[in-house]
């Protein structure tokens, strides 16, 4: 897998300026308490300061300096992390009683819409205190679909000295943030399943230490020739999602007999104060650039790709851009007064909250500041001459600015035609008449009457039911009323293009009438 997987193992340096002496509280080695003298072996924590980063990035064809954009898709990726230390320098704790062997690990839930994922970057924090020679340890990194101790383990690399270094610290009191990735063209990405827990987990272990010495259940490695993993300084947040894996040291190890621990079920003898400084960046395999919120030229917003926004004559705000938090600028017309003057390039909203009636988007004024008006087709087939508001109004079909009757064209409705046999069809008056047929109005229709399955009678539409619900009641005699009131030309009843008493008379006497 080293081979192929052109694995990039980048190892940003860390030195220290005038670290206190008070701070290296472990020199040499540390005995450990025999068996059965204690309850748990102990911990062996030393703080550390490290002032100033210096970084130094590390790929299978050579150094070069870091590319940030180097982790894939930018816009995609999350970091998941446990601890709030800084990465480019601060106060940490080096976990001196580390052997090699062991391993830290740090556990993440994440929501299960974002998997399967792919790992984009690991880092985590190597240190020395006041070590007296040049220190060289080698490691791996391990990846779980779930928990450590329970879940697919999916991928692990150990550092070879070659394709991928081993970590070299000089002496003195210094850190490594090892940084840890695949190369983004590389077609062997590291995919993260969801194995059914909604976690992933990734360790590091020390494969081999600078100088182990002896027995590490009864002798630490010595921290004057030795590097170690960090925990933070601000306490233990995660203490469920924070593993140590220890050597088997018997029953009062660390853990009792090894393997697998939780933080939170250490005995505080055992139990880091601090989150391992350890971070992953990692992207949901789902998330595609290209796609985010599209601005429509009617004002609504669209979640879709950039070119189908270009398509629809719309404005692509972004990759992975969302509606939720988009202002999408509203589309303008003319707007009508009552008193027949007209602004243009309004909103319909700045329109209806100056009084006015909205003449549809994209819509201009006359020259003269008067409202725009052209044919209008209404459903009867009658052509009016009419603002595109009225004429919407009226469900006609509006045939543009300034257009003429004489030239609209407009469709002539169907209805029924009633013939002296009985039978029924739904024609144009004209083929009802030409056909020697009664015609019964339009948008009427033909029913079975007497059961037979012929269509032979002509039905007259209800047209009192006003608000056309289908039901004839008072609701509809108050909207008639409310639009006459309001001057609405879908008060024009008698579709005499004038609202007056006989429009008025008109409806009163339809839905006395009945339907």
């Amino acid at each position: 897998m080293r081979s192929t997987l052109k694995t990039v193992c980048a190892l940003a340096l860390f030195s220290l300026a005038g670290v206190p002496a008070a701070l290296a509280q472990v020199s040499g080695p540390t005995p450990l308490p025999a068996e059965g003298q204690i309850e748990a072996r102990p911990i062996v924590n030393i703080p550390i300061t490290l002032n100033r980063i210096d970084r130094m990035h590390v790929t299978p064809r050579g150094v070069r300096p870091p590319v940030d954009s180097d982790y894939g898709i930018a816009a995609c990726n999350f970091t998941s992390s446990h601890t709030d230390a800084n990465f480019g320098g601060g106060n940490f704790v080096v976990q001196a009683g580390f052997a090699q062997q062991e391993m830290f690990a740090a556990t993440y839930t994440i929501n299960p819409a974002d998997f399967p994922l792919k790992h984009n970057l690991t880092e985590i924090i190597v240190a020395t205190s006041n070590t007296n020679q040049n220190t060289t340890t080698q490691w791996s990194i391990l990846i779980w679909e779930g928990e450590p101790n329970t879940g697919n383990l999916i991928f692990q690399a150990s550092s070879d000295g070659d394709l991928l270094p081993h970590i070299s610290i000089p002496a003195g009191t210094n850190g490594v943030n090892l940084q840890f990735s695949v190369d983004p063209g590389d077609p062997e990405q590291i995919i993260i399943n969801n194995n059914g827990t909604n976690k992933f987990t990734v360790a590091f272990r020390i494969d081999r230490h600078h100088n182990q010495t002896q027995n590490p259940c009864f002798f630490a490695p010595p921290s004057n020739s030795n590097a170690f993993p960090c925990t933070d300084t601000s306490g233990l947040s995660q203490a469920g999602a924070n593993w140590l894996f220890g050597l088997n040291c018997g029953s009062f190890g660390c853990p009792p007999n090894g393997g697998w621990a939780k933080f939170s079920s250490l005995v505080s003898g055992c139990r880091p104060s601090g989150d391992w400084v350890s971070r992953t960046t990692w992207s949901s395999v789902a998330c595609q650039p290209g796609i985010g919120a599209c601005c429509l030229p009617n004002g609504n917003c669209v979640v879709t790709t950039s070119g189908d926004c270009s398509t629809q004559g719309g404005v692509f705000q972004g990759d992975f851009t969302d509606c939720s938090t988009v202002s999408c600028p509203q589309p303008t017309g003319a707007c009508c007064f009552s008193t027949g003057f007209c602004i243009s390039n309004l909103t319909e909203a700045q329109c209806i909250g100056a009084g006015g009636t909205f003449q549809g988007v994209g819509s201009q004024c006359n020259s003269n500041s008067t409202c725009p008006t052209g044919a209008c087709c209404l459903p009867d087939g009658s052509c009016i001459t009419a603002t595109p508001a009225q004429c919407q109004a009226q469900d006609g079909t509006y045939r543009g600015n300034n257009t003429s009757c004489s030239t609209a064209n407009c469709p002539q409705p169907l209805g029924g035609c009633c013939f002296s046999t009985g039978g029924c069809l739904v024609l144009r008056q004209d083929q009802c008449l030409g056909a020697g047929g009664t015609w019964a109005g339009p948008g009427t229709n033909c029913v079975d009457a007497n059961g037979d399955g012929r269509a032979d009678a002509c039905v007259p539409p209800c047209r009192a039911d006003f608000n056309n619900d289908g039901t004839l009641d008072f609701f509809d005699y108050l909207d008639f009323v409310a639009a006459f009131s309001d001057n609405s030309p879908s008060a024009d009843y008698n579709v005499d293009t004038v609202i007056d008493f006989f429009d008025y008379l008109d409806f009163v006497a339809d839905f006395s009438a009945g339907c």
